[in-house]
């Protein structure tokens, strides 16, 4: 196991070094020039101009840009921000418990129903059920973010009044963060209908961001437990007389989780691709929506750094499904 551990850690390098070449060489085809964003309105003199590009590294070759870059990642620097003046680190950091929050209720409802959709779907094929299963995930998955989030918004917060239109919390409740995440410093305050609150904020980006992720498992299940019904140990087990819930549950379904288990570790770079748009839209002040406002407001330092630390959000969650592998099904580490 430790072996299969180092080896999976060992392929993280390279993919980080091209991540980061990415991110260096996207940031400089963007259109903007970052020092006369610094330079204001008024604009700057050559001699100013020469000045901040010396202080920004903007004055040496390209390479030795990178290489400097690369440097200061391995230390823990992320840059700075044009805009704020503050480390891109700790921007993230503050902001990130926000998008977690979202992301994993967004995968624990894609998790919690889509599984059971799909093994519905494929218990009972080629019934109207399990037509009308993946008729709905097809539906969810070609349904474009933003309108759906637009619709929900119109329906739920503008018709029924149920669910609040934006934010995280409503502004007459105010304690200072404790976790970073609002359903548990909610808790943590004391402060009555906080929670409440918290969570009515939360159930319309949740499902936003979870339609995608949802549907994909839903049809991934269904799949991987056709081809797993079909395997003689689940003939075997149903002819020794075993009820269908345990033929189902524990022998199929074990089984047929390794592809299930990929696809849910995939979904993270879809989630944290779909809090872009979801952020935006709900005014989510996660690192989606901080993201979208760095691009516009031309901080080259935010998105650079943000795009390389989402990046390795997703290598760590991509190592962890791959050591999930190796403990679900020992043939793999070999």
């Amino acid at each position: 196991m430790l072996r299969f551990f180092l080896t999976r850690v060992g392929l993280l390098i390279p993919t980080f070094i091209g991540v980061s070449i990415v991110a260096f060489a996207f940031i400089r085809l963007l259109p903007g020039d970052p020092i006369m964003l610094l330079a204001g309105e008024r604009g700057v003199d050559p001699a100013r101009y020469a000045e901040l590009q010396a202080s920004l590294g903007f004055d040496k070759p390209l390479p030795i840009q990178y290489i400097n870059y690369l440097k200061d990642i391995l230390t823990g620097d992320f840059g700075t921000s044009i805009v704020t003046k503050r480390p891109v680190l700790d921007e993230f950091m503050t902001l990130f418990p926000a998008t977690i929050e979202l992301a994993l209720c967004a995968i624990i409802l894609a998790t919690l129903v889509g599984i059971p959709a799909g093994v519905l779907a494929a218990v009972k094929r080629g019934t109207w059920l399990d037509q009308s299963v993946m008729g709905t995930a097809l539906v969810g998955y070609s349904m474009p973010i933003f309108w759906w989030g637009l619709l929900l918004i119109i329906l739920f917060s503008g018709i029924l009044q149920w669910t609040p239109v934006s934010g995280r919390i409503s502004l007459i409740y105010f304690f200072p963060p404790v976790t970073g995440f609002m359903l548990i410093d909610s808790l943590l305050s004391g402060q009555s209908g906080a929670f409440r609150s918290a969570l009515s904020h939360l159930i319309l980006p949740t499902i936003v961001l979870a339609t995608i992720p949802l549907a994909v498992i839903a049809r991934q299940t269904r799949s991987a437990m056709l081809e797993v019904l079909g395997e003689d140990y689940v003939r075997t087990a149903r002819a020794k007389g075993l009820p269908p819930r345990r033929v189902i549950g524990l022998h199929a379904l074990r089984n047929a989780l390794i592809p299930v288990i990929t696809t849910i570790g995939l979904q993270v770079g879809v989630l944290l691709a779909g809090a872009i748009l979801t952020e935006t839209i709900f005014s989510w002040p996660g690192i989606g929506k901080w993201m979208v406002d760095s691009v516009f407001k031309r901080d080259y330092s935010v998105v650079q750094g943000g795009l390389l630390l989402i990046a390795g959000v997703i290598m760590i969650v991509n190592l962890v499904v791959d050591l999930l592998y190796g403990l679900i099904n020992p043939r793999i580490r070999h």
